[in-house]
């Protein structure tokens, strides 16, 4: 026979007496991607065959399989929770393996009852795990010590999990570049560990080809204590930063260079050469910064702009610095990006400027003036990224809950978000000056490698794509 069907809210065991040989007992669970992510996390178990989907793809089975073990601590979750419930304490296993169960199988669990032994009060499980297909995965059988005492206990509410991969996301990112040539980037300054390293991953991953421009003596002082080979690297020696900048521009003036990324020099210093009206490398297009924000609770990439150039902009300037992320958005693949005006409220105040400068840009979108995306604001945060808060303020718009480019009013309050973004919710990030002759990689003095690795990913994708439409 089989067991009845517990209560939904509460967990209640059958005692030793209670239990009848015959009795069973099943549970369903259908294996998902983040099961074996979190199972390896448990055990530290990151067997290639199991965690690397690559590997496991040139396997026996040819792709992504279960823990073992993950099939069979189910049969533990049914005993102890389902029959003959809680108090139950498991004493003896025997168990095969048969097949393997890889992501999407549905497995159910049965344990049924085989024996009881009254001196010690145990009981004696068959127990088997079969797929949809109802072919056996696991067989075997477990001994436990059933319960005494009759227990009947509130079922406990367990946390919610969120796995958050950045290095799975990082590869993903990666993954856009993956078969394009590297491109040349003045590397302006690499004088300290991180501004040294981010280049040098970048060039080994594929990215990049560095042109390291600084004093000679120090960079190569600098890889000597950290263990990196510069042989395969070109170095171009000045006195100092300042120089590196200037040297920097020339090098992209003469084609030499598709890219720039920013070292251990101030911004400013950089930023005052690439700006220089005598030789820099302005554009008709006023100069923006680019976050790309990979957030592990938002479904797709967030740009964020600017959060690290123009610290007020007008009216006239924020054209330029929407237009500047459209573009973006489509080279990493947004045919018609959604882009929200972030102001406090979502509706049109006299008194906030950025809300009447959202009114406009949204009306110059209207017009032409700004093309390749759709514009709505002003919006709050929480309306542009959830469609939650937006219906529950009533606003009924393509961009809010859907947005994938945030405009912000200033540099402060951009600023702000991108780097709560990363510090709390773990997002992964990437951020590029646009605007100029070339992508300039404008990295923090906070930055990781990593983060210097993934700005050159996005820095790559803008240079090709500007060689496609000059071809």
């Amino acid at each position: 026979m089989n067991t009845p069907t517990q209560g939904a809210q509460f967990l209640e065991n059958r005692i030793y007496s209670e239990i009848k040989v015959g009795d069973t007992s099943s549970l369903v669970r259908t294996l998902r991607p983040e099961d074996i992510q979190l199972f390896a996390v448990m055990t530290g178990d990151i067997n290639p065959a199991i965690v690397d989907a690559e590997f496991a793809n040139s396997g026996i089975f040819r792709e992504v399989i279960a823990h073992g073990m993950w099939s069979a601590s189910l049969i533990s979750t049914v005993l102890g929770t389902q029959y003959p419930g809680p108090g139950t304490i498991l004493v003896d296993q025997s168990i095969h393996f048969l097949r393997p169960v890889t992501i999407g199988d549905t497995i159910t669990i049965t344990v049924t009852v085989k024996q009881k032994f009254d001196h010690n009060h145990h009981v004696l499980f068959d127990c088997s795990c079969t797929n949809q297909e109802g072919v056996p995965v696991i067989q075997g059988t477990v001994e436990a010590l059933a319960p005494l005492e009759k227990i009947k206990r509130k079922k406990v509410t367990l946390p919610e999990i969120l796995i958050s991969d950045k290095y799975g996301r990082y590869q993903q990112l990666l993954a856009k570049v993956h078969g394009l040539p590297p491109i040349d980037m003045a590397v302006v300054h690499p004088c300290d560990y991180e501004s040294l390293k981010g280049p040098l991953l970048a060039a080994e991953a594929g990215l990049i080809e560095p042109i390291l421009i600084g004093p000679e003596a120090k960079i190569r002082a600098l890889a000597e204590e950290h263990g990196f080979n510069l042989a395969r690297y070109r170095i171009v020696n000045v006195k100092h930063s300042h120089e590196a900048a200037a040297m920097a521009v020339t090098l992209v003036r003469n084609g030499d260079a598709d890219a720039l990324m920013k070292g251990s020099l101030h911004t400013d210093e950089l930023m005052g050469e690439i700006v220089s009206r005598a030789g820099g490398l302005r554009t008709e297009r006023r100069l923006s910064h680019v976050f790309v924000m990979d957030v592990p609770t938002y479904p797709k990439p967030l740009l964020i702009t600017d959060a690290a150039i123009n610290i007020a902009p007008t009216l006239e300037e924020k054209v330029h610095i929407v237009q500047n992320a459209i573009d973006l958005a489509h080279i990493l693949g947004y045919a018609e990006p959604k882009v929200a005006i972030l102001s406090a409220v979502e509706t049109v105040n006299p008194k906030i400027q950025s809300t009447l400068d959202a009114a406009a840009l949204c009306k110059m979108a209207d017009r032409g003036q700004i093309k390749g995306g759709i514009l709505d604001g002003p919006l709050a945060f929480d309306n542009a990224v959830s469609i939650v808060a937006a219906k529950t303020k009533g606003i009924k718009s393509a961009v809010a809950g859907h947005a994938e480019i945030l405009m912000v009013p200033d540099l402060e309050s951009g600023n702000m978000i991108a780097k709560q973004l990363e510090y709390l919710a773990n997002a992964l990030t990437a951020g590029v000056v646009l605007g100029a002759r070339v992508p300039i990689v404008l990295t923090s003095r906070a930055d990781t490698a990593e983060t210097r690795v993934a700005s050159c990913a996005i820095a790559a994708l803008i240079a090709h794509a500007k060689r496609k439409v000059e071809e």
